[in-house]
């Protein structure tokens, strides 16, 4: 028996690039062959041409790659620069009076931001924060709503040469107390309150339970007033947001730092017992993130571009705070939910402001779905020129849907695989040129030398499954977890030796070369001697006409040794009686049909939705727990809605 994971997920369709897409597109299938060529015969020089021709830098680099000491491996290292500076000041002299920002909050009042306006409200506060002592090396946690002022904060902390660490908004009081020791954070930057769905949600409240049970290195507490909620503030610890910039000069000098600094830290979430702080450098990391908004995306000076992450994660980062604002872009940023006041906010933001390039998350896609094709045909959608998405592979269904009824069938969609920990897309279509199959991230970007390997480290061929491994470093990659280098060895490079990096997750290619990813490797199931990716039955599961969503997870079992247990949305109301039986077992018949018998559910639950943070990231731990029987004992605070956990709890009558 093979240990190689099973692809059982068959998709055949492919969305060739317009010849109207490509006679523009920054990247032509001669610069893309190019690129391809430079990358394999001088990888090196390759990554040190880009560096040099797309960021500033105020002392030049003469050392590429320095990977004398694997895999702690540097780049530029010899080199400085400064984020802020790239993101900001080397475009002033054109495009001063150019949208850096537009805001829309949860109301729907709007708010601008040239790139003018964007340097001094940066500046104030970078002065600000130098005021209150914070230096070059200290740590400040931001915990903040999306809003503009969550940017300004990430930017000018890199001005001075400052760590930051964003934590998402959503996280518990515990969750930030964890964040603030490891980092060691001097000051944490924070707002009274937030707005979302209509209803404010405090976050000052949990910063001061936070640090009444730790955070000792905390010296000082900024307090944005978002709303109109009271706010407690602690004298000599806490000063508002407002009286922190009178009086500051609209002008800070920016402190170039060593390209190999760290910009900041990023806690990954799901880990379990100790925060794993993840350490981006600010040379390599600044790179990739500029170069993968040219390349993906396609960015031209004429774009509206809107990543709807919020900039308490990774894609939040690349894709909002830094690598638009590298290329001189105007971003959107939103503050609300996708379905408040409606399911039709997104299309409307996209309508009323002229969104061009929208990136989003599958479980956005797949929720906004079940309302229909209808809701997003009222909106005038006729600008968005490219789509993509991030966060988990996308099943083909909702592939089709994104493509059909929000592209008009005209927009490629770029389906991106990367991580925390990659900083930036590693996998993931170039819209002149690549080819595009519904559900795959099609294949490495130039200078991103990925692979599939078995449990030897064997380089698998097409069909087979096995994990997905990158086998030389790339300038924004992790530099280390924060005081803990023998946790990164181990987490990312030792199964191979310090060969490879290790992604964690599975995957397959297909004849054509191009990666399918089929979920976490801790995802695979082996069922009878099968080993199955969750992703690709959960695919045949959506890809029923009822089924707006699903989840699944392994079940221990005494025969097979793990069962196949599902968790469905469906976008319709939920059967009862003989007819949610009936319902039950005609999903089974589906993906048996799909996928074959060996995939059938054992066990199906259904749900009005899955059990989501606010992020949108499915906490399968929880849907584990509940496969086994388990009592629910773990952290729920960051859950969306916790009542979901008890209707997936209520076996099938």
């Amino acid at each position: 028996m093979s240990n190689n994971i099973e692809s059982v997920l068959q998709e055949d369709r492919v969305f060739k690039p317009t010849e109207a897409f490509k006679k523009q597109a920054n990247i032509t299938e001669e610069k893309y062959q190019q690129l391809k060529k430079k990358a394999s015969e001088d990888y090196e020089g390759f990554w040190s041409d880009l560096a040099k021709e797309k960021l500033s830098w105020s002392k030049d680099f003469t050392v590429g790659l320095d990977d004398s000491n694997p895999p702690f491996y540097k780049w530029f290292s010899d080199g400085e620069l400064n984020a802020s500076y790239n993101c900001i000041d080397r475009h002033l002299a054109e495009k001063e009076d150019k949208l850096a920002i537009i805001f829309e909050a949860d109301d729907g009042s709007v708010e601008q931001y040239t790139y003018k306006d964007l340097h001094d409200e940066v500046c104030r506060l970078a002065n600000a924060l130098t005021a209150q002592g914070v230096e070059k090396g200290d740590r400040v946690v931001i915990y903040m709503p999306m809003i503009p002022q969550a940017v300004f904060a990430m930017q000018a902390c890199a001005r001075i040469g400052a760590i930051h660490s964003i934590v998402f908004g959503g996280f518990s009081a515990e969750a930030l107390r964890d964040r603030i020791e490891d980092a060691g954070a001097k000051m944490v930057i924070t707002a009274n309150a937030g707005r979302r769905g209509g209803k404010s949600v405090p976050l000052k409240g949990a910063v001061d339970e936070a640090l009444e049970k730790g955070g000792d290195s905390v010296r000082k507490v900024i307090v944005y007033k978002r709303t109109d909620d009271d706010v407690k503030m602690k004298d000599d610890r806490d000063i508002s947001w407002h009286d922190a910039v009178a009086g500051m000069s609209n002008y800070h000098d920016a402190v170039m730092v060593n390209a190999e600094h760290p910009l900041f830290l990023l806690y990954t979430s799901g880990s379990t017992g100790k925060p794993k702080g993840i350490q981006h450098s600010t040379g390599g990391y600044l790179l990739n993130a500029h170069l993968t908004n040219e390349w993906v995306f396609d960015l031209k000076d004429s774009d509206v571009f809107w990543c709807t992450a919020d900039v308490g994660w990774i894609t939040g980062h690349t894709y909002v705070a830094y690598g638009p604002l590298s290329m001189g872009m105007t971003m959107l940023m939103f503050e609300g939910v996708p379905t408040y006041p409606d399911a039709g906010r997104f299309w409307q933001i996209c309508q009323d402001h002229g969104v061009t390039v929208f990136y989003t998350a599958p479980t956005a896609i797949r929720a906004l779905m079940k309302f229909g094709d209808d809701l997003p045909k009222q909106y005038d959608l006729s600008k968005l020129r490219l789509l993509g998405t991030v966060g988990e592979p996308i099943n083909p269904e909702a592939w089709m849907w994104y493509h059909e009824v929000i592209g008009r069938g005209e927009c490629p969609i770029m389906d991106t695989w990367w991580q925390t920990e990659t900083g930036a897309h590693m996998i993931a279509p170039i819209p002149g040129v690549t080819d595009l199959k519904p559900g795959s991230c099609t294949k490495p970007l130039p200078g991103i030398d990925a692979h599939i390997v078995d449990e030897e480290g064997k380089e698998l061929t097409h069909g087979e499954g096995g994990y997905l491994v990158i086998r030389k470093p790339w300038p924004s990659m992790v530099r280390t977890i924060w005081g803990d280098d023998e946790r990164f060895v181990d987490t990312y490079f030792a199964m191979f030796k310090n060969k490879y990096y290790v992604v964690g997750d599975s995957a397959h290619l297909d004849t054509d070369g191009n990666f399918w990813i089929m979920g976490r490797i801790d995802d695979v199931l082996n069922v009878s001697g099968h080993r199955l990716g969750t992703m690709e039955i959960e695919s045949a599961l959506v890809s029923h006409e009822k089924v707006a969503e699903a989840a699944v997870v392994g079940k221990p079992h005494d025969v097979k040794g793990e069962s196949v247990f599902a968790f469905v949305v469906l976008n319709q109301e939920i059967p009862e009686g003989d007819a949610r039986l009936a319902l039950v077992q005609e999903l089974r018949n589906h993906v048996a049909k799909e996928i074959g018998p060996i995939a059938k559910p054992d066990d199906i639950r259904f749900g009005s939705n899955l059990p989501k943070t606010r992020s949108g990231k499915i906490m399968r731990r929880l849907l584990r727990s509940i496969a086994k029987g388990e009592e629910i004992t773990s952290d729920t605070s960051t859950l969306e809605d916790p009542s979901i956990l008890d209707q997936f709890m209520q076996p099938n009558k």
